[in-house]
């Protein structure tokens, strides 16, 4: 066959796929939600949350179910959703699910720069339930509901994610190339030259805390997450602050980055002797540190 029938087959067998996805997208349109209970979720402040909560101010919610840190590839989607998530959210809700407990959700999600919210479904059987975990065995996809006007919420469709879906743009851009996408295998470090990954978390000591958290919120437009009288979150922009009540022995202004590593010992211990001082220990892999030349940052060992 010449380039040219090639071609012509190509953009035959392209306006095939394009008719049958329209149909597919009318058909899902046409499936009436079944009623689901409000289920339990974790959040990464170990509160609970309902699924009702889930939706914010919207009447439609995506779920994403993802199979937890150990999977690359469910890495690789999570990754291009957090490109999308401003503009999702501008439409419907958007939550990525995961057997992971909370407090490593917290660890992948600052390492990878996610801005997205994250739910554990360690402690319900909303997985089960949904045909993404048999047997023990988990399997990524999306669900899509709906919230009525009295609360009640409804599951409409869901889908599996893999090679070839439409989920992964990654993959369509490849499978253009002469080699394809077959032999792609998705890495989980974001930064190959260096084995510091700088996460998305920055610490702020402040004075006035009161005031200050007040501030950040309803001047500078930052999502207060979580408060305490020591410390709050607030995220913007995909940037997690947390802003601490600096106390009259520390004063205000120090400004902590925070860097994960895969071996925890051997950084420690290279910074150590190029002259970084330790200035709090959490436990034997997580530390604070402070450089010769001014910078201050927390240390700790990705999971």
């Amino acid at each position: 066959m010449n380039p040219l029938e090639l071609t012509e087959q190509i953009n035959q067998l392209e306006q095939v796929i394009i008719k049958k996805k329209a149909q597919l997208a009318k058909l899902r349109k046409q499936v009436e939600g079944v009623p689901v209970s409000n289920y339990v979720f974790t959040r990464s402040n170990g509160n609970t949350i309902r699924l009702t909560d889930l939706f914010d101010d919207k009447d439609e919610l995506l779920v994403i179910h993802n199979m937890g840190k150990n999977c690359p590839y469910c890495t690789l989607w999570a990754d291009g959703f957090n490109s999308l998530y401003h503009h999702i959210i501008e439409k419907a809700a958007f939550v990525l699910s995961s057997p992971d407990d909370p407090a490593t959700q917290d660890d992948v999600a600052a390492e990878r720069g996610w801005q997205f919210p994250m739910v554990s479904t360690a402690n319900n059987t909303f997985k089960e339930d949904f045909g993404f975990k048999k047997k023990d065995e988990y399997y990524p996809g999306v669900s899509v509901f709906t919230k009525g006007k009295d609360g009640q919420v409804f599951h409409h469709s869901k889908t599996l994610f893999g090679p070839g879906d439409d989920f992964c743009v990654l993959t369509s851009l490849f499978d253009l190339l002469p080699s394809g996408s077959e032999f792609f295998h998705p890495k989980r470090k974001i930064n190959k030259n260096s084995s510091f990954q700088l996460t998305n978390n920055v610490a702020v000591q402040v004075k006035d805390y009161a005031n200050a958290i007040t501030f950040y919120n309803k001047i500078i437009g930052m999502r207060l997450d979580s408060t305490t009288p020591v410390e709050s979150k607030f995220s913007i922009n995909g940037r997690n602050f947390y802003i601490e009540n600096a106390d009259a022995n520390v004063g205000e202004g120090k400004v902590f980055f925070e860097f994960a590593v895969d071996d925890f010992a051997a950084a420690k211990k290279l910074l150590v002797q190029e002259g970084c001082t330790i200035t709090k220990e959490y436990h034997e892999k997580s530390v604070m540190l402070k450089d010769p030349y001014g910078l201050r940052y927390h240390l700790f060992e990705s999971t």
